[in-house]
């Protein structure tokens, strides 16, 4: 069973969007804080030299087994493409 065809509303396609809806705004703060707490990194200035690694954010809607929305879950990912 494909669940794809009721997300399209569900799923944000821009940032703006995201900032704008509280149940995002609360899955960005869970993922900051869960980041912070597992002294998962360290924010240092930036060295001459060195290449900086960028970040993004990545959305996904959590399904029950009946379909229902379980969370929205965000994720800051590394863009390990840019080392």
């Amino acid at each position: 069973m494909c669940l794809d065809t009721g997300i399209v509303g569900l799923k944000p396609t821009s940032f703006k969007q995201v900032v704008q809806d509280p149940k995002w705004q609360e899955a960005m703060t869970e993922e900051y804080n869960a980041l912070l707490t597992n002294d998962t990194w360290e924010l240092v200035p930036p060295q001459s030299g060195h290449n900086l690694v960028g970040c993004k954010w990545v959305y996904r809607v959590k399904f029950n087994s009946d379909g229902s929305v379980e969370r929205y879950k965000a994720r800051l990912v590394a863009l390990g493409n840019h080392q």
